[in-house]
């Protein structure tokens, strides 16, 4: 009795010395289970009301896919009205937002433009803002301008809104040789930023009234960085001697620069006392760089940006254009037109032809040699051709040519922030110049073709015993679009020499293939 009231003793006590009897893990086991059932279906009913409520097509999306051209009401901001638009579904579903793989890419939408314009110029510079500006693309801007200014009632659609500044009367300037418009048009960006309707901004950029933008190659420059960042995006000016006087950390107004949202709303809100330290500061590109210092915002560099601190004949510019979008053109009223026998306004909206084909290629230089005549051909795509008579290399061809005259008149070509070279070393090699006649689309073959016709001044007597490219009258170039060509490392294209005659020359103008590069 003794032994077995031991015994149950003992069981009585290991099993409470041992909590993990068989019996009790038996019944922990049954509640695990239970517990994990109740998970796995929790995750799935989830699962499934998520993937329903992605599936889901809105009324209106439904009413859109019943017909391709259904239309839809919207609303224009600008007046507060209701106006009947027409969209094809694609359209409404970016208007709403809805299956967009790309929501996130940066679009026109989302950048906000400041123009600094003055009323004395406005009826003749307004001409230029209407070449670049597109509100079927629902771009949104201000442009800001000292004194009331007339416009036209059916103009209203084909500028952005306009604007009178703010009194800057309180803030001192002691620069003798500048004018107090400076502080103005350094503050467009507070004003712009205070203005509000700045959801789904991402970037604001500012630019004067005779800058020429090509927004598509803009978008594509500001989609590489992040826009929740601190970024101060520009370019330098043509002229070492301005880099000098002013920055070579300031981006100037007038090729144009690009300020994320984020940092816009920090150089807001100092930059009122910021403006009061400087006085004695030139102009307002200054202003800003000085405010940038402040928060230690460095510029980061796009050379598509173009100043154009320079007199004269853009040619030499624009036919060797660095390999990157070309974003902006400036001081468009003290160059030359861009193509002869036309106005300002004529020339740019010429140059909008290979634009609209292909924004991504417009100004891109090709290098090729034609062997057989031993000539050197130069292509910027859109814009003009150049035969060269003899062999230059493509060191010497992607330098620019010294067309123009530096922003200081008296000062020589060591005076550029850049290399150039002279327009000819030798009387035999000044160049045969084909600009840009027409430009289209074959549809059949996917392809751009380009037409440059012959532009005849007078050229100096030539003993070189070789074929004479003055007996050409046309050349046509065949060229791809490539809008993707900024997503991939820098580099120039390849040109080709096809079936030229005695009288034209034909060029094939697309992506290096394996090994291929302008051979000399």
């Amino acid at each position: 009795m003794k032994a077995a009231k031991n015994s149950q003793e003992k069981i009585i006590y290991e099993s409470m010395r041992n909590p993990y009897s068989s019996q009790w893990r038996a019944s922990l086991k049954s509640k695990l289970m239970l517990l994990l059932f109740l998970f796995v279906f929790a995750t799935y009913a989830i699962y499934l009301l998520r993937l329903v409520s992605s599936s889901h097509v809105s009324c209106e999306e439904e009413r859109a896919l019943a017909s391709p051209r259904k239309e839809a009401f919207v609303v224009d901001a600008r007046n507060d009205t209701v106006v009947l638009a027409k969209h094809s579904i694609e359209e409404l579903r970016d208007f709403q937002g809805v299956g967009d793989e790309n929501s996130n890419k940066l679009t026109l939408e989302h950048i906000v433009f400041g123009i600094a314009a003055s009323s004395d110029l406005w009826e003749r510079r307004k001409e230029y803002i209407k070449l670049w500006w597109r509100p079927e693309k629902r771009m949104r801007g201000v442009v800001w301008l000292d004194n009331p200014v007339k416009t036209a009632g059916n103009e209203r659609r084909s500028l952005p809104e306009l604007r009178i500044s703010g009194d800057t009367s309180k803030f001192a300037y002691k620069n003798s040789k500048g004018h107090r418009s400076a502080i103005r048009i350094s503050r467009i960006l507070s004003e712009t930023l205070r203005i509000g309707n700045t959801g789904n901004v991402r970037w604001f950029v500012m630019g004067d009234d005779d800058t020429i933008f090509v927004t598509e190659n803009l978008v594509r420059v500001l989609n590489k960085y992040d826009h929740n960042q601190f970024y101060y995006i520009g370019s330098s000016s043509e002229s070492h001697l301005q880099n000098i006087h002013f920055s070579y950390n300031m981006a100037y107004g007038g090729g144009g620069f690009a300020i994320s949202f984020p940092l816009a709303k920090a150089i807001e809100k100092m930059q009122d006392r910021c403006i009061q330290r400087y006085p004695g500061l030139y102009g307002s590109d200054d202003r800003m760089q000085a405010c940038m210092a402040e928060l230690g915002i460095p510029l980061t560099k796009e050379l598509g940006f173009h100043q154009y601190d320079v007199y004269g004949d853009l040619f030499g510019l624009l036919a060797a254009h660095p390999v990157t979008p070309f974003v902006s053109l400036h001081h468009v009223e003290v160059v030359d037109p861009i193509f002869p026998n036309k106005t300002r306004v004529e020339a740019l909206r010429h140059l909008q032809i290979p634009m609209e084909l292909d924004s991504a290629g417009l100004l891109q230089q090709s290098i090729c040699y034609d062997r057989a005549r031993r000539w050197s051909i130069s292509v910027s795509w859109g814009f003009a051709v150049q035969i060269f008579r003899g062999v230059l290399s493509p060191r010497e061809l992607e330098m620019t040519s010294r067309t123009f005259l530096n922003w200081y008149k008296r000062a020589d070509y060591t005076a550029y922030a850049f290399n150039t070279r002279p327009v000819a070393r030798n009387p035999c090699q000044k160049p045969f110049v084909f600009y840009l006649s027409n430009a289209r689309m074959d549809n059949n073959r996917s392809e751009t073709v380009s037409e440059y016709t012959r532009h005849r001044v007078q050229h100096p007597v030539c003993t070189w015993k070789m074929a004479d490219p003055s007996d050409i009258q046309i050349v046509k170039v065949y060229k791809k679009p490539d809008p993707h060509l900024w997503d991939r490392s820098p580099r120039r294209k390849c040109c080709r020499m096809m079936n030229s005659t005695k009288k034209s020359v034909v060029i094939d103008v697309g992506l290096c293939r394996k090994g291929e590069f302008s051979e000399v």
